[in-house]
């Protein structure tokens, strides 16, 4: 049974990173075009650069959840710091292969926290809603 919950785990991760992936890659490619940019300006290494940054935040957001730090704010506070901290050093590092933006660590910085505060709010949601169902089916019984 613990394989079948491990192969389950991995697959629900990997169906959320491809998800939300996909989303952004399809909201990225609107914005380009409505801004009169028919082909991405970076080309391939962009696609790369976008799914490097959205494992670490989606390695980071697994590690905060198991997290045996009390209240969930500092857990989330605590996985946040270091994987920010880490998407720069990947922005810096994609530096050496070609300049970067001007607004490259301002653009990462928006992206990059926008996504974690909505995985930390969908995340909180479902933690609410799991409580109140067990104190529901207790009171119940």
């Amino acid at each position: 049974m613990n394989k079948k919950m491990n192969k389950k785990k991995w697959l629900r991760i990997v169906s959320i990173y491809s998800i939300i992936y996909t989303v952004i890659t399809l909201l990225s490619s609107v914005l380009y075009l409505c801004n009169g940019i028919y082909e991405d300006p970076s080309g391939n290494w962009h696609e790369l650069d976008r799914a490097m940054i959205l494992l670490i935040g989606i390695a980071a957001f697994g590690l905060c959840t198991k997290l045996p730090v009390k209240p969930l704010i500092l857990r989330y506070v605590s996985a946040y710091i270091p994987s920010l901290l880490l998407a720069f050093a990947y922005v810096w590092s994609t530096g050496l292969r070609e300049p970067l933006a001007k607004t490259a660590y301002r653009d990462i910085w928006i992206n990059f926290t926008s996504l974690f505060v909505l995985l930390c709010i969908i995340n909180t949601v479902t933690l609410v809603c799991r409580k109140k169902k067990g104190q529901k089916e207790k009171g119940e019984k």
